[in-house]
């Protein structure tokens, strides 16, 4: 196998795919990328029995050929290459080489023939535009657990119904929902998928360039659960999590008994502020007034910050509080020029959404950040 290659390109294909590789993998073999070359196109592959990711690109070949080598260091070697240089990679043996202008590396093979074959893309779902999907899942992603030992939380929930796509993720102390349009393989279809957040973030990041991105779903009794993504000359899949997503609808309350607007800039900057005495687990105090938002904090070594700035309000005088760093993620996702939070009581939890303009029929309605409240001593 003998192929020359842009080194942007070649770098990119081989970094997207190796970040998905298991840090420890159970048989060495997964550590590898497998090169494929076939008609003057190069397929990038990785595959540790969860995540399978593929790449392709066009290449200049003098012959074809398939080779196994080290994911992570192809990607540290690529990636330190000489910047406009193309990169000729070519295979001996057991031994590829990789060159470019005067650097030189020469990489140990693995044995092609124990690589497992990658699983086949299920069932085309529906397509959705490319950077509508990024946006969604880096607004939702946000509040996916980080806890392995809770994996239902960890992922992101897709409901398809009809042309509306839900998505959802909670960590118990925050919930994103967002709504979008796609177009379904099936104008009635109506199908439920529990997604790893991570993959679907890393997946839906590096599509996020192309025109749209196909999503494919493995039919019920196929087998294992299995959702595939396939956009900007990338494929992926990554099997479904088990196990029984919160009702999570029930929390969203249908009524407020209070409300608040801010400008989104000018809260994340006062609660940036106000938090930076705020130790571990010490939540920032919102004080609601009339025309007003007073933010507090304190630390146990006697610290103490606040500032106010202006708020339009509408409701009772009311004190919550959050954790700031939950508060900020919320902020950062809504996308908006305007905060609006919404209140039942200081111990239920509050809705933050957002609108850009003055109409109201500019508010965003179609994501929604549910964040609980730090309970106040005294």
């Amino acid at each position: 196998m003998k192929f020359r290659v842009e080194r942007e390109a070649l770098a990119d294909a081989v970094a997207w795919t190796a970040k998905s590789l298991p840090a420890r993998p159970p048989v060495p073999v997964l550590a590898g990328v497998l090169l494929e070359v076939d008609n003057h196109r190069l397929t990038v592959s990785g595959f540790d029995y969860e995540v399978s990711g593929q790449v392709g690109i066009d290449v200049d070949a003098e012959t074809a050929g398939r080779v196994l080598v080290s994911g992570r260091l192809l990607a540290e070697i690529t990636r330190s290459l000489p910047a406009q240089k193309p990169v000729q990679v070519s295979v001996e043996g057991a031994r590829a080489e990789i060159t470019c202008g005067t650097a030189r590396f020469t990489l140990p093979t693995m044995p092609v023939e124990d690589y497992p074959t990658l699983p086949a893309m299920p069932t085309v779902a529906g397509t959705i535009s490319a950077d509508v999907f990024a946006a969604a899942v880096a607004q939702v992603a946000v509040a996916a657990g980080r806890d392995d030992t809770l994996p239902v939380l960890t992922g992101v929930r897709l409901e398809m119904d009809g042309e509306r796509l839900t998505l959802a993720a909670t960590d118990r102390y925050r919930l994103a929902v967002r709504e979008v349009t796609w177009r379904p393989g099936t104008a009635d279809a109506t199908i439920q998928a529990l997604v790893p957040a991570r993959t679907l973030s890393d997946t839906a990041k590096a599509m996020a360039s192309g025109d749209e991105v196909v999503l494919a779903l493995s039919q019920p009794g196929a087998g294992e659960g299995i959702i595939g993504f396939s956009g900007s000359g990338r494929r992926t899949t990554t099997r479904l999590l088990d196990g029984e997503f919160p009702k999570y609808r029930s929390l969203l309350p249908d009524s407020h008994a209070a409300q608040a607007e801010v400008t989104t800039g000018a809260l994340v900057e006062v609660v940036k502020r106000v938090s930076l005495v705020a130790e571990r687990n010490t939540p920032v105090r919102l004080r609601f007034a009339d025309g007003e938002l007073t933010l507090e904090a304190g630390g146990s070594d006697d610290a103490r910050a606040s500032e106010s700035m202006e708020a339009k309000y509408t409701g009772e005088d009311m004190t919550i509080a959050f954790n700031p760093q939950f508060l900020l993620d919320g902020l950062g996702a809504i996308d908006a020029d305007t905060a609006v939070l919404s209140f039942t009581s200081p111990q239920k939890p509050a809705v933050l959404t957002g609108y850009s303009g003055d109409e109201a029929t500019d508010k965003v309605s179609d994501y929604r950040y549910l964040l609980m409240p730090v309970r106040l001593s005294g």
